[in-house]
């Protein structure tokens, strides 16, 4: 499938082509900040996922044991070329041996760059970012869990990140730069070394499920950024609306924010364990006063560029935060697992060059560390359902050409 992508390196393109554990930090950050989006219902088919998918779970063969196709029978989503994709198809020759997590695997997009895929709170739908489909920036659009056609609803102007579904499935959330105008934001110099912009024009947006009456929940001077929604409604987000990259909390309507975090530092790409009573995090907080004035130096210009992240939790108020990876590795996209008892996370740490991304789980008891994937490319943006049944996320594992990014949906053995 052809994609239209913009003229300038995505984030996602950058972070798979790190030289250096210095500027993957950085690289992940941009990474774990974006919420993309697609465009509306487009029959298209370039970028994005293709109508079709019958064998996705809520089809006909959902629940059936692993095929038997051969781990080693090519990469090719469909498993050979020449074979038409169909979104929602199942694809166990993805399944790499040493991932015993993975009962089946269904690829969901193919083509483009698909990511940050999340559950709806019925588990019937995703939502999702998505650059191509005639957009040159990430936009956000809403996908079948069982396959299907994306259906865009952002505005398709400026760029989007950070979506989310609200409790019962009536409104969603993102963030987008669209009132600072419809073009995407430039990308940033980087004769300073790889720095990820922090668009100011960043707002947090609430709208319909199909993204009517959409309604802006912030307005401060500043990024405000990285929203996710807990079961009772209370929305977590990131901004430097206080001179720092700091974690909030404010209501459904956007009133009565709180700040969590105060560190010196980037605290940001917060998630909500299934109660609702704790946060996890990624974090980098500079101690070295050469790295401190870097950090802020770089913030004052709207960029940032941490050498390291790690995963962080905290109950909703703030207090009891506990560091969980002290492992000087770029750990990002943290989820909890349903139990509540172990975050999953998208880490390089198994990569002696830092260039590889898998996912991994670590307890929150012990804070031992299990690998999860062993793909030779890129695994990042993990979220279970909530019966630990389903794990989504993105991937480059059997894509047809380089840099593409897709969507995958597990069935999750514990």
């Amino acid at each position: 499938m052809a994609s239209m992508t913009w003229n300038g390196p995505s984030r996602r393109s950058l972070l798979r082509q790190i030289a250096s554990g210095g500027i993957l930090g950085a690289m992940v950050i941009a990474w774990g900040l974006v919420g993309v989006g697609c465009s509306g219902g487009s029959d298209s088919g370039s970028g994005g996922a293709a109508q079709g998918g019958d064998a996705a779970p809520g089809s006909a063969d959902a629940g059936h044991e692993a095929s038997d196709a051969s781990h080693g029978s090519g990469d090719h989503p469909s498993g050979g070329a020449g074979q038409e994709f169909k979104s929602g198809q199942r694809v166990d020759h993805l399944i790499r041996p040493e991932e015993r997590h993975f009962k089946a695997l269904y690829q969901l997009t193919n083509g483009g760059e698909n990511a940050e895929a999340y559950f709806s709170s019925d588990e019937s739908q995703l939502i999702l970012q998505i650059t191509g489909l005639g957009h040159d920036c990430d936009q956000i659009y809403t996908l079948p869990v069982h396959g299907g056609t994306p259906k865009l609803v952002s505005t398709g102007t400026g760029r989007t990140t950070c979506a989310y579904f609200f409790p019962g499935d009536e409104k969603i959330l993102f963030s987008s730069t669209h009132l600072a105008g419809s073009e995407c934001p430039p990308v940033p110099d980087y004769s300073r070394g790889y720095v990820w912009p922090l668009y100011d024009s960043y707002d947090i947006f609430t709208a319909n499920a199909d993204g009517s009456d959409l309604k802006p929940l912030t307005n401060t001077p500043g990024y405000d950024a990285e929203a996710t929604i807990a079961p009772d409604g209370k929305i977590v987000f990131t901004s430097d609306r206080d001179g720092d990259l700091d974690i909030y909390t404010m209501d459904a309507d956007g009133s009565n924010v709180k700040r969590l975090t105060d560190e010196v530092g980037y605290d940001g790409g917060p998630f909500w364990s299934q109660d609702g009573s704790r946060i996890c995090f990624r974090s980098s907080h500079p101690t070295d006063p050469a790295a401190i004035e870097d950090y802020k130096s770089l913030l004052a210009d709207g960029l940032i560029r941490p050498s390291q992240l790690d995963i962080w939790i905290m109950d909703r108020d703030g207090g009891n935060k506990t560091r969980l990876t002290d492992n000087k590795a770029a750990n990002f996209g943290p989820f909890f697992h349903p139990s509540g008892e172990k975050i999953i996370f998208a880490s390089n740490l198994a990569d002696e060059r830092g260039r590889n991304f898998d996912l991994f789980m670590v307890s929150i008891d012990s804070k031992e560390i299990e690998q999860v994937t062993h793909e030779n490319t890129f695994d990042g943006f993990p979220m279970f359902s909530r019966d630990a049944k389903y794990l989504v996320f993105a991937s480059n594992r059997g894509n047809e050409k380089e840099g593409e990014t897709n969507v995958f949906l597990a069935e999750w053995v514990d």
